[in-house]
């Protein structure tokens, strides 16, 4: 009797052992144990490309990840872990995973704030304020050929018709020379000035010269700004915040670092 129950009791332990060993690991690949923790760092990844964990997809990553220590096992098996190539490219990764946490540590301890988004809007409501114009125009290498094309604009020739065929600005030539609505601040000081004389429907008698060359410019329409709810654009502007923040940090480390 007392021997039978030793007996119960040994294989309680085991079988206590043997469910702790399923909970550490997802399955034991010839005779090695296959950890939770890799399901779990898997899962990570798979979320952090914005992609739910399903149950269906949980099974999947299991059949994965047994997989790769099926592979991994034979490539070991091989001596393939021995060989430089791999050393190098396991050297890359490394460094890969943990400049990529870096990041994401600095990311965590280095926020963009509210008061830093709305500061930044403000920046570009008032550089941004006031009137927009809505402008065309016809770039020419020289100022005689401009002149030439103002004498047919006078004439009655249609100015959408020149700026498709004279125009050397290609954004806006094949357009008929349309220039979309804009702050005067977005042009080169000369063409600015010169398009906020105008008034609405008429064009520059004398050619305006800029950096560019030689610009015939009519005013098509003006209107007050219309700029984007703060709302609407925090997040971009949160995103912009944090990759100059970024890009300043990693200037930090490399004006600091002492390379021979």
């Amino acid at each position: 009797m007392k021997k039978h129950i030793l007996s119960s009791l040994a294989v309680a332990s085991l079988m206590a052992v043997s469910q702790g060993a399923v909970a550490q690991n997802i399955a034991i690949v010839n005779g090695k144990a296959v950890p939770t923790a890799r399901m779990e760092a898997l899962a990570q990844q798979v979320a952090r490309s914005g992609r739910p964990v399903t149950p269906e997809m949980q099974g999947q990553m299991r059949e994965e990840i047994i997989a790769r220590e099926i592979f991994v096992q034979e490539a070991q098996a091989r001596g393939l872990d021995a060989t430089d190539d791999y050393k190098n490219q396991l050297d890359l990764t490394r460094q890969s995973i943990l400049i990529r946490e870096l990041f994401a540590d600095f990311q965590k301890k280095n926020p963009v704030t509210d008061e830093e988004t709305k500061a930044e809007y403000d920046k570009f409501a008032s550089a941004n304020a006031g009137k927009e114009y809505r402008a065309r125009h016809i770039l020419v290498e020289k100022e005689d050929q401009a002149k030439a094309l103002i004498a047919q604009l006078k004439k009655g020739a249609k100015f959408e018709d020149l700026a498709k065929k004279n125009s050397k600005d290609p954004g806006s030539g094949a357009n008929g020379g349309d220039l979309d609505w804009a702050n005067a601040s977005s042009y080169v000081k000369e063409f600015s000035d010169a398009l906020m004389a105008l008034s609405k429907g008429k064009m520059t008698d004398t050619p305006v010269k800029t950096q560019f060359g030689f610009h015939i410019i009519r005013l098509d329409d003006l209107r007050e700004a219309q700029l984007p709810k703060y709302e609407d654009v925090k997040p971009q502007i949160a995103q912009q915040l944090q990759q100059q923040k970024i890009a300043k940090f990693q200037e930090d480390l490399r004006a600091k670092a002492k390379v021979e």
